[in-house]
This record gives C-alpha cells, sequence and structure tokens, in this order.
C-alpha cells in the first residue's frame, strides 16, 4: 500500500497523554491511536520495519524537530501498542484472542510490516489460540501460511464444521479454502462407508443372502447394517473417528446388539461377530484415512 493512498491528519499535540512506553523526548515522530493515546517513537524504527512508514517518510517533510505533529492512525490503543512493542524490542504481551491475531495482522498488512506478521505467526501456534482450530484455519488460510494451515486442518477433525455455531467463521473463508476442509471431512466420512462394505467387512446391501459360518443357516445381518451406519453418522459429525474407536464400538447399543448377535438356529448359535478383529479392522481404516488438505 502506498503511503500517498492514505488520508492522515496532522495537528499540533495537545493535552492528549503519552503512552508510558513511548513516551521518550528523543522520539521524533508521534503516532495517535483513534482512542487518543499518543505514542512517540523513532522515524529510524518506523522507516526500517515498515514499508508504509519508509514510503511516508520518503516524501517531502515539514520541519517539526523541536515540535513534532501527531500522525493519526486508525488503530486503536491496544493494537498500536502491541504492534509498537514488536517492531521496538520491547517485551511482547501474549495473544489471547482472534480478536487480538486479526486486528494485529491486519495493521501489519497495512503497514507492511513483515516482522510483526511472522511473530503473530508464531503467536497462533501456542495455547490458547492453538485451541481453536477453525479460527487457525481462516487465518493460516487468509494469509498462505501453508503449514499452519495443514495442522489447523487436522485438528478440526474433532469438530462438525457444519454447526450453525461456526457459520461466522466459516465466512471468513476463501472459496478454496471452505471447499479444501469440506472435501478433507466428507472423503473421511466416505471413506470409511467404502471400506466398510468390503471385505472381509459384510456387504452393504440388504438385498444379499448370507449364511451362517458354522451351520449355513440363513442369516440376517441388520445388527452389523445399523452399527455401521451408526458409525458413518458419528464419522460425520467428528471426522476424527476417535470416538468411534475409543467409545462407540464398546459402548454404543448398536455395537452391543453387534457384537451379541448369533445364528438363530437353537442348535449352532454360533456368534456371528468376531469383536476384537472387527475393532482392529475398523481402527486401521480410520488411521488410513486423509488427515489433512
Amino acid at each position: 500500500m502506498q503511503a500517498e493512498d492514505e488520508v492522515l491528519e496532522y495537528q499540533p499535540v495537545n493535552e492528549e497523554t503519552f503512552h508510558p512506553f513511548f513516551s521518550s523526548p528523543d522520539g521524533d515522530v508521534i503516532l495517535g491511536a483513534k482512542d487518543r493515546s499518543l505514542f512517540r517513537v523513532h522515524s529510524y524504527t518506523l522507516k526500517t520495519t515498515s514499508g508504509w512508514f519508509r514510503s511516508l517518510f520518503s516524501m517531502p517533510q515539514r520541519n517539526a524537530s523541536t515540535n513534532p505533529e501527531v500522525i493519526h492512525l486508525d488503530e486503536d490503543t491496544d493494537t498500536l501498542e502491541k504492534i509498537l512493542r514488536m517492531i521496538c524490542g520491547l517485551p511482547i504481551i501474549p495473544l489471547s484472542s482472534y480478536d487480538e491475531v486479526d486486528a494485529l495482522l491486519f495493521a501489519a498488512e497495512k503497514y507492511d510490516m513483515p516482522g510483526p506478521m511472522s511473530l503473530v505467526r508464531i503467536f497462533v501456534m501456542t495455547p490458547p489460540l492453538l485451541d481453536q482450530p477453525l479460527r487457525l484455519y481462516a487465518v493460516a488460510s487468509r494469509y498462505g501460511w501453508e503449514s499452519e494451515t495443514k495442522h489447523a486442518s487436522t485438528q478440526t477433525l474433532t469438530i462438525n464444521v457444519h454447526a450453525l455455531e461456526y457459520r461466522s467463521i466459516l465466512r471468513k473463508l476463501g472459496t478454496d479454502a471452505i471447499l479444501d476442509l469440506f472435501q478433507l471431512h466428507r472423503d473421511r466420512r466416505e471413506g470409511i462407508r467404502q471400506r466398510l462394505d468390503q471385505h472381509p467387512f459384510v456387504g452393504g446391501s440388504a438385498a444379499n443372502v448370507a449364511h451362517c459360518p458354522r451351520c449355513r443357516r440363513q442369516i440376517d445381518h441388520h445388527t452389523w447394517r445399523e452399527l455401521k451406519y451408526r458409525v458413518i453418522l458419528e464419522m460425520d459429525v467428528r471426522p476424527l473417528g476417535d470416538t468411534v474407536i475409543n467409545h462407540g464400538l464398546t459402548e454404543w447399543a448398536e455395537a452391543r446388539a453387534c457384537w451379541e448377535a448369533k445364528c438363530p438356529n437353537p442348535d449352532c448359535m454360533c456368534v456371528l461377530y468376531d469383536k476384537g478383529e472387527t475393532l482392529r479392522l475398523i481402527r486401521e481404516c480410520i488411521d488410513g484415512l486423509p488427515s489433512t488438505i
């Protein structure tokens, strides 16, 4: 962004209070936050860390070394303090919300400050920001941070991205980013569905005639079909699949009915499904599904 494109207000300093960390009289530039806090900083620091200020100060300036005027900016005190701390080498205030992240990234992009941009990129990979995968995915995909985007896409597998509570976040995503995320979630659900219809699992069609492996009496695999349907539903709302393995296949009513199913022949009563082997195979299926965009 060119400095000429930005409309700035210049006015003499009045009784407004300087920020305590940016009040040194050695500073030759005064920046004003939109909520009227003032920051006195060195023009050299701004020129070497910001392409926007470098362009601004390359234009002819009025001689104001003894009584500099205020350059009013659109950022509030909190955002301006954080970004100035980053470029001035002061201790950095930890970021705790994506509202802060969005404000800082917007300012860093506007003023062409790669340093703060890179620091925020590090911050989003630490708690509590790391614990909000969909917000992380939105930020990382917007700024082209590939490794962070892939990591966040994996972490979103613990949530149902189609839930109404996430709609406001999804609206912030670009078309490619949201399609990639939906594709990942769908591929996991469809992957397990297709795999559970293949050998050695029982096929999906209720029309297939099946027989007891011991006495060859005709049997109905309805308990397996109900369990399979429950697995697919669970993968739709939590594509990671951990709840299927760690809870569902042992605690669901459909699972218990499946493991208790026996041949209807009273002289046979063969158990129809090997619980241990089935759990092992389903775990392998889930482990083999794509885990990142």
